[in-house]
């Protein structure tokens, strides 16, 4: 007579240490107003027991702007190593992103594409700003860029639409939407994490 075994979930098991999210400001220009945007955001993801938030901000590292062949340069090695480290040690992201001509930033590609590895099997969340749009016409062309990173993208996203108007100051004058748009984000980027990173101790990622 053979008898069957119900598996049974080991709690202890599960990694509840805080997950590691990087926020990627996407836009370098001149009055750029992302830096608005991304501190509001960090603002509400710091106070999360959950998070520890890093900002990567291409104008503060950026990374070269030729791609080449074989190893760096030493100038070049310098800049990949300002922020690569930091992209590979998150578990996370979320990138603030303006809308440019129906996409997103060329610099933020160019961050993107000098990177591999340090996506793969992570959440993406985004948080948007523009005119009309909101600059989800960025986020959907973002899904698709960073499906081929093996990363995988949240379903919900903070969009803010005439974004110059949005705010009072650095404050959003509605607090309270926008404060729950981004809790649903970020709850959803957590859980993503954390069941990510479960499975790649369990079994590495094979691309």
């Amino acid at each position: 007579m053979s008898t069957t075994t119900t598996p049974q979930t080991d709690a202890a098991a599960t990694d509840t240490t805080p997950v590691r999210l990087a926020v990627v400001l996407a836009s370098t220009r001149d009055g750029r107003f992302g830096p608005t945007v991304g501190k509001w955001f960090t603002g509400l993801a710091g106070q999360r027991d959950d998070l520890v938030v890093d900002v990567v901000d291409p104008v503060e590292t950026p990374v070269p702007y030729a791609m080449t062949w074989g190893d760096p340069t030493p100038d070049d090695a310098a800049l990949f190593a300002a922020v690569t480290p930091r992209l590979a040690a998150a578990d996370a992201f979320v990138v603030v992103t303006p809308e440019y001509n129906h996409s997103f930033p060329a610099p933020l590609k160019n961050l993107i594409d000098q990177h591999f590895a340090e996506w793969q099997a992570k959440p993406v969340g985004f948080v948007a700003y523009g005119g009309l749009s909101g600059g989800l016409r960025a986020v959907e062309h973002l899904r698709q860029v960073f499906a081929e990173l093996h990363a995988v993208t949240v379903r919900d996203t903070v969009s803010f639409h005439g974004a110059a108007g949005a705010f009072e100051g650095d404050v959003p004058r509605d607090p309270e939407g926008c404060g729950t748009a981004a809790k649903t984000m970020l709850d959803q980027v957590v859980w993503w994490a954390r069941a990510l990173r479960d499975a790649k101790a369990a079994r590495p990622y094979g691309s």
